[in-house]
Parts: C-alpha cells; sequence; structure tokens
C-alpha cells in the first residue's frame, strides 16, 4: 500500500519546483514536478517525475546514492525491484516493490536542460507493530484488588499510541517508549480496581499507528467475590403472615465459586422447634406469636461470607362473622302507583308493608301471622315506602354477604333504640302514679289538739288557742 500525499500546483509544499530550488528564473520553460511518498514496510512506493512545458528533454531517476534508476525507459541499476510504470517526453513513473527500511531516503529527478534541472522526493517506511501483547499480574483476582496491566507493541516505526478500554469505556494508562536503532518499543501500564461487576469483562489494549488500523488485542477479566444472598417467601404469595398459617422461606445465594455452605439461624435467640429446615427451604407449618423474629440466612465460598435477613411478624388470624339469622316476615304489598314527580330515579323496594287500621288488627293480624284485610279506610292512609332501615330484618334472597352483615348491625342498632324507648316509658309511668298520689294534699292549723277529744265540742274548746279564738272571733246576728 502507498500512501502519497501530493498537493495540486506546484508551489505547494511537497510538490517541488527545479528552477526555485536553483533560485531560477523559469517563466514559461520546462519545471520538473515531484511528490513524496510514504510506504508501509513490503509494501510498493511509486515514483514520479514530471516535465511541465516539455519540450523531449531527458528525464533521469538515481536512488540515495546518487546511482541511476532509469535513463529516460532504460534500467541501468540492476535491482528488479524497480519496474518502469510510465515513460513519455512529460513524465517518468517508476516502482519499487517490497520497500524495507533501508530503501528510506530521498531519490532525485534530473531534466537535461541547459543548465540542468533536479528536484528530489523522500519515501518514508512505517513499521507496524511486530507484536501486540498483554501482562495481566493476577489470572484471578479477589473483588476489591487492585491489579496491574501491561500493553507492549514492540519495534513500530514510528512509535505507537497505546489505548486501553475496559468493555466500551475508556481507560486512561502510563506509556513509556524505548528506542532500538530505528525502531521503537512501546509499553503501556494499567491499575484496575476490580468489583464483581468486572468478571468475564474484557479489557482491551488498541493501537494507534499509521501504518496499521484497528490492531488490538485482550484479556478477560476473572473476579472471585463473596456470596450475594437472598431470602424470598413462597407463601403467602401476598398478603400478612397470620396465626395458624403456614409460611415457607427460600434461601438463594450467588457467588464465584459457588457457595458450598448454606445454613439458617434465628438471630438472638434460638430456631423453634417445629421449624423445618431442608437445604435452603424453611418452612413453618403453624404460626404463633411465638415465632416472631429475625431468620437469617448464611451462605459462604473461598472469598467469605454473606448473609440475608427476614423479619416475621405474626399477625392475629382474621375474624369470622356469624352468619345473620334469618327472620321470615309476610308482608303485603299495596297495589298502588307511586308518581315520582322528580326526574332522579329512587332505588328500588322490595316491599311495601301495610299499615293496622285498629288496634284489634294489631293484636291479633301481626300476632297470628295473618295479613291484614285491605279496607275502606285505606285509602285514607298515606302511603309509606319502607327505608333500608325498616327492613333490617327481611331477607332479600339477592343481596350477598355484605347485605347479611348491614342486616345485623341494624339490628342491633333497633334493639338499643328499643330498649331505651321502654325505659322512657317505665319512668313516665313511674313519674305518673307518683304525681297522681300526692294530688290535693295539705296541712291547717285549725283542728290542733283535737285528735284526744271525745267530742267536737270539747275538740274546739281543747284546740290550741281555741278560746281566744272564741274571744277574739265573734258573730253578731241582726
Amino acid at each position: 500500500m502507498t500512501h502519497t500525499a501530493f498537493h495540486a500546483g506546484h508551489v505547494s509544499k511537497t510538490c517541488r519546483c527545479a528552477c526555485r530550488q536553483q533560485k531560477l528564473h523559469c517563466g514559461d520553460g520546462q519545471n520538473l514536478v515531484t511528490e513524496d511518498v510514504t510506504v508501509v514496510e513490503g509494501d510498493v512506493a511509486t515514483i514520479s517525475c514530471r516535465v511541465k512545458n516539455s519540450d523531449d528533454s531527458v528525464i533521469q531517476l538515481l536512488n540515495p546514492n546518487r546511482q541511476t534508476i532509469y535513463f529516460r525507459d532504460f534500467r541501468p541499476l540492476k535491482d528488479s525491484r524497480f519496474q518502469l510504470v510510465n515513460f513519455s517526453n512529460s513524465e517518468l513513473r517508476v516502482s519499487l516493490t517490497n520497500v524495507s527500511i533501508s530503501d528510506e531516503g530521498r531519490y532525485f529527478c534530473q531534466l537535461y536542460t541547459d543548465p540542468p534541472q533536479e528536484i528530489y522526493t523522500t519515501i518514508t517506511v512505517l513499521v507496524p507493530p511486530r507484536n501486540l501483547v498483554i501482562d495481566i499480574q493476577k489470572e484471578t483476582a479477589v473483588e476489591g484488588e487492585e491489579i496491574e496491566l501491561n500493553c507492549t507493541a514492540m519495534a513500530s516505526r514510528p512509535a505507537t499510541t497505546i489505548r486501553w478500554f475496559k468493555g466500551n469505556k475508556e481507560l486512561t494508562g502510563k506509556s513509556e517508549v524505548e528506542q532500538w536503532s530505528d525502531m521503537y518499543t512501546v509499553t503501556s501500564q494499567l491499575l484496575l480496581k476490580v468489583g464483581r461487576e468486572d468478571d468475564g469483562v474484557p479489557v482491551i489494549c488498541l493501537v494507534d499507528h499509521p501504518a496499521v488500523k484497528d490492531l488490538q488485542t485482550q484479556r478477560y477479566l476473572e473476579v472471585m467475590y463473596k456470596p450475594q444472598v437472598r431470602v424470598s417467601q413462597n407463601y403467602p404469595l401476598q398478603g400478612l403472615t397470620r396465626e395458624g398459617e403456614p409460611l415457607e422461606l427460600t434461601c438463594t445465594a450467588f457467588g464465584k465459586p459457588q457457595p458450598t455452605d448454606m445454613r439458617w439461624l434465628r438471630v438472638d435467640d434460638e430456631m423453634p422447634q417445629h421449624v423445618v429446615v431442608s437445604g435452603s427451604n424453611l418452612l413453618i407449618s403453624n404460626l404463633n406469636k411465638t415465632d416472631n423474629g429475625t431468620y437469617r440466612c448464611e451462605a459462604s465460598n473461598a472469598v467469605g461470607k454473606s448473609h440475608a435477613d427476614y423479619m416475621l411478624f405474626v399477625y392475629d388470624p382474621p375474624t369470622t362473622i356469624p352468619p345473620p339469622t334469618t327472620t321470615t316476615t309476610t308482608t303485603t304489598t299495596i297495589p298502588t302507583t307511586i308518581t315520582d314527580t322528580t326526574a332522579t330515579t329512587e332505588p328500588a323496594v322490595h316491599g311495601f308493608t301495610q299499615l293496622p287500621n285498629s288496634a284489634e288488627e294489631l293484636d291479633y293480624g301481626d300476632l297470628s301471622g295473618t295479613p291484614v284485610p285491605l279496607t275502606a279506610s285505606t285509602e285514607a292512609l298515606p302511603t309509606v315506602q319502607l327505608s333500608n332501615a325498616s327492613l333490617a330484618f327481611q331477607p332479600d334472597s339477592r343481596a350477598g354477604e355484605e347485605g347479611a352483615i348491614r342486616s345485623v348491625d341494624h339490628a342491633v342498632v333497633g334493639g338499643v333504640v328499643a330498649v331505651v324507648v321502654f325505659a322512657m316509658l317505665c319512668l313516665l309511668i313511674i313519674l305518673g302514679r307518683y304525681f297522681a298520689r300526692h294530688k290535693g294534699t295539705y296541712f291547717t292549723h285549725e283542728a290542733k289538739g283535737a285528735d284526744d277529744a271525745a267530742d267536737a265540742d270539747t275538740a274546739i274548746i281543747n284546740a290550741e288557742g281555741g278560746q281566744n279564738n272564741s274571744e277574739e272571733k265573734k258573730e253578731y246576728f241582726i
């Protein structure tokens, strides 16, 4: 592969003009033009001597030792690696195969004019690294350790640039360059602290060199680490751990090397006797409050030991509500159409109850369980729509468990209200009888001392103040 650095125009840095090199005025005369050549060792280099405004003058090519390689289309030099590619009055083009470092140097183009013109081209030979090697300090590292890696690129020209990567992340290393004759050896050092996430990750040494592309080598890290432990609850899958229910736990551990020892224990207390441990599983068939505590699963390998905890709290068992007592009630539906004057639809009521017309119907009709006949006075009674509270004891075949619970609550409330009403009635009756017995009772002082008198006259005479009163109170008859 030949790398040419050509810039258009004979006044560029890599394009040389013979008359300018000799500080001559070229005007519209002949000019020699050539370019520098960069080639990788072992590839082919092409040297071109071109003439502008040619007048059929002779062109020849000389090597760095100023030996003639080609004179016009004739090759005096006995080096078969030089081959004629093109010859004309305006160009002499020659190829050099299997280029080596010894071929590096200046090659001269000459034009036989008056005065003669001469221009040179430089061949630069690139040498890629002969070998690329990564040396690692420890083949197997332990989590948390810092390891040293060295990447060496040997016998290159020019010196290479080494870059480090861990996976897709670029790292920074420290490079040293050593020169041997015309060759360079570069060594880059990388210090890397490894963790469990680095196990199996490639560390790449990449070379930047103009003679080669994508030259790299890599080593896979091997990191040992202590177990990573996890406790999972198999049963119950969701919800609370309640008294009387079973509990099943499973312990899983991953490490490098794989954990060989795994055990269950109870933190700060002994393991209950009814707990069954089978390998990585722990089973409690019947939970109770004494099982509360922290249960730990420990796992260990050659690197170390680690654990995971499970905190158990046993809750009370769920309370069960007894099914409501079903009461059969006979109801009579009033066949009366109720007109709803509002736009809102009222919830459906499962039945209406006929009110009794008299005390006899209340005493005999309701107590006997027979329907109360509908009399003419029913039309005067207002239609009563029963609320949900009044129908609490009337069973509904479409009601579920929630309706039954509500019925029980309403029955309790109704019983409490009935007891309060009965107590108030009893209190009213007692107060009424008390006031009735003490109605009109009062005391006077007119007959004091009359209890011991034999007759009414004596009682009047013996009454306290009776004599005085007889004297003070006088009656006059006209």
